[in-house]
């Protein structure tokens, strides 16, 4: 099937034995090959969550195929290409609020006072879709506080952008889902720090976190939203792989992403605590393990996807999140601001990111890993200093 057909590039999609394969053809076929076989190489090593004769969905990562925002994201991809950098992904703080207090918390600390308001929330949403995005994520402290989710939600333009939101469940009742379905809602990025019920309600801080878990997936998934069980993997809980998987299975779950933990808000002090280049080369094989079944739910390790082996770092080059205050920072996970929606227009600060020495050239891997950017950029410049700290606008 045709997925993007432009003069200088046409882009098609066929499956062999379950699995997606792209071809190109124009111009700029030559050009785009090596990203092209990138693709095609995670498409052969993994599974689509959902394929037919008509239409492939590949993951709650990513727009369906064929359609007009999956022609975005060959965009992107085209774009990138050419140098040009694009936010394919855009998520958004829309409250700090929260019914736990997670150990790991990477909120925990940042400046929102006042908290973003719908019509502040929606216009930069817009802004973003303009610049390329296709992937909107409302993300929080916990999302389902906000009364007005749905709303906003409703107000991204389907056209061009799937909407998603992560979440732990809280208070997800079964008409609230069917809700968010209706307004447009992709998929639901479920978090879950241990499938045992009594470590996740520890690590969250109060009792029955477990069970808010379970009945939110349950009332997201018989509301026919995709459902994905967003993992945050450390020493601690990186051998229960398997009873993270079962679960997201037995939920009856489209997949399970994996993200590692980051040194920052209150883990901000545990350097000592993160994943190893072992560990990741662990996910990268549980990854194609799970893949290479025929049924369950597909796997997508993040510490891999963003690694030097296939895309690399996305921090303020493919990524931008803004607090729930408006600063608007390279990902959600590095606290540092380039601006703020209140006071500039969202273009300009993305240009400003683009041009710092950090963000101008590509990284292979999470930069708060990388030891010499942690010292240069978050250590020394934010101590004794409120989180996310402001950079200086001329600073490169």
């Amino acid at each position: 099937m045709r997925v993007y057909d432009k003069s200088v590039i046409k882009v098609n999609a066929s499956t062999e034995n379950g699995r997606v394969v792209l071809d190109t053809e124009g111009p700029l076929s030559t050009v785009a090959k090596p990203i092209i076989k990138r693709i095609n190489k995670i498409f052969l090593e993994e599974k689509p969550i959902y394929s037919d004769e008509e239409n492939i969905i590949f993951s709650t990562w990513a727009p369906p195929m064929p359609g007009d925002i999956f022609k975005r994201l060959i965009s992107a991809q085209v774009a990138s290409i050419l140098k040009k950098r694009i936010p394919d992904q855009f998520s958004i703080g829309i409250t700090t609020h929260c019914p736990y207090d997670c150990i790991h918390c990477g909120a925990a600390g940042t400046v929102a006072d006042p908290i973003l308001s719908f019509d502040e929330i929606n216009g930069a949403i817009e802004q973003s879709i303009d610049l390329g995005s296709y992937y909107i994520a409302f993300d929080g402290g916990e999302t389902l506080l906000r009364k007005d989710l749905e709303q906003m939600v409703a107000k991204v333009d389907k056209t061009r952008a799937i909407a998603t939101c992560f979440t732990s469940g809280f208070g997800l009742t079964e008409q609230r889902a069917k809700d968010l379905k209706n307004a447009g809602l992709f998929a639901a990025h479920m978090s879950l720090d241990s499938p045992e019920e009594a470590e996740h309600d520890r690590v969250r801080g109060r009792d029955g976190a477990f069970q808010n878990t379970v009945n939110g997936i349950k009332h997201v998934v018989n509301a026919d939203i995709l459902a994905d069980l967003f993992v945050v993997i450390s020493p601690h809980n990186i051998d229960d792989l398997d009873g993270f998987y079962n679960f997201a299975a037995d939920m009856g779950m489209q997949e399970m992403s994996i993200y590692e933990i980051i040194a920052v808000g209150r883990w901000m002090d545990h350097e000592d605590e993160v994943i190893t280049s072992k560990d990741v080369d662990r996910l990268g094989k549980f990854q194609k393990s799970m893949n290479n079944k025929e049924d369950g739910p597909r796997v997508t390790s993040f510490p891999n996807f963003m690694g030097p082996d296939e895309f690399g770092c996305f921090a303020g080059r493919r990524w931008m999140h803004t607090t729930a205050g408006g600063d608007v920072l390279p990902c959600a996970y590095t606290p540092l601001s380039f601006g703020n929606i209140r006071e500039e227009e969202l273009a300009d600060i993305w240009e400003r990111m683009g041009k710092h020495e950090a963000y101008s050239c590509s990284a292979e891997y999470c930069m708060m890993r990388n030891p010499e950017f942690r010292d240069k950029y978050i250590r020394t410049i934010s101590e004794g200093t409120q989180l996310p700290v402001r950079l200086d606008k001329d600073i490169h």
